[in-house]
């Protein structure tokens, strides 16, 4: 029996879920859009839930209230919409946008960059932190601790999508995807789903109510900048680059190692360099 029988044989069946979730006329509802709206449904209520509790904060005062939360939801979304676009053409499709500067809307065409949204998320953040006289740090701790759920959820997505599947492999989880081929790939997608998305939330989740790091501003959100970006590269390993970038050096060296390298650093240096909180005016002598 040959290998390539084998591997057909050890390989894990794809699921086939419709993407389309419900379809009324033109307009169809997916799992992929499902999972960015959900993701932010989700971090709206969880950073409220955050913000709605004192003792996790400095001198027990959170730095917002949560109306200035239900305000910033729209601004989130603008941002991840638009940096996500945005940072695919620039990232990894710029010469089809050269050719043709229109498919910058096509969205419908599918292409998204997890790192132009951070881009366009932190952005926003900022913009709205400085409108409002937030500390644009515990905003950004606050949306970082938040994250991790929606990328989870993207990335499930992106399995039943049957895109971004990961190399060849011969281990028993292998799976023959519809659009990848005749050999059994690592289902990197859900890779992904579980480190960037359950791992990392449990982990912000430990340093935000165990160890009390919203205290701290800008350790959170460097936390999950640095975890993210271990996280990114590790599954670079296993997951196939994009047909028209494939690999920079090496025959190892992808788009996304190269993107998530400074996440790294900076997060590194975001948490290292966090302000320790300044004792409550009662506690001074």
């Amino acid at each position: 029996m040959s290998d390539y029988l084998l591997l057909h044989l050890a390989a894990l069946p794809f699921p086939n879920i419709d993407p389309v979730i419900v379809q009324i006329g033109p307009l169809g509802i997916r799992w992929y859009g499902l999972g960015y709206i959900v993701g932010i449904l989700f971090a709206w209520w969880y950073a409220k839930r955050m913000v709605n509790t004192p003792a996790l904060w400095a001198n027990n005062a959170p730095p917002m209230k949560p109306i200035d939360l239900d305000d910033f939801v729209v601004w989130a979304a603008i941002g991840v919409i638009v940096g996500g676009r945005i940072g695919y053409v620039l990232f990894y499709d710029l010469q089809r946008f050269l050719a043709n500067p229109v498919s910058l809307i096509e969205v419908w065409n599918g292409g998204m960059s997890f790192h132009g949204g951070l881009i366009g998320t932190i952005l926003a953040m900022v913009l709205f932190a400085r409108r409002r006289k937030i500390n644009p740090w515990s905003m950004i701790d606050v949306v970082a601790a938040t994250a991790p759920v929606g990328l989870g959820l993207v990335r499930i997505a992106n399995f039943i999508n049957s895109e971004l599947w990961g190399r060849p492999t011969d281990m028993p989880w292998g799976i023959v995807f519809p659009d990848g081929g005749p050999l059994p790939r690592h289902p990197s997608q859900l890779y992904e789903a579980s480190l960037e998305g359950l791992a990392l939330f449990l982990a912000l989740r430990v340093l935000t109510h165990r160890f009390h790091m919203l205290k701290r501003p800008r350790f959170v959100g460097g936390a999950f900048v640095f975890g993210y970006g271990l996280a990114r590269i590790f599954v670079e390993f296993f997951r196939e680059p994009d047909a028209h970038i494939g690999y920079l050096a090496g025959g190892w060296l992808t788009m996304g190692m190269v993107l998530s390298l400074p996440m790294v650093l900076i997060g590194l240096w975001a948490m290292l360099s966090a302000p320790r909180p300044e004792p409550a005016a009662a506690e001074q002598h």
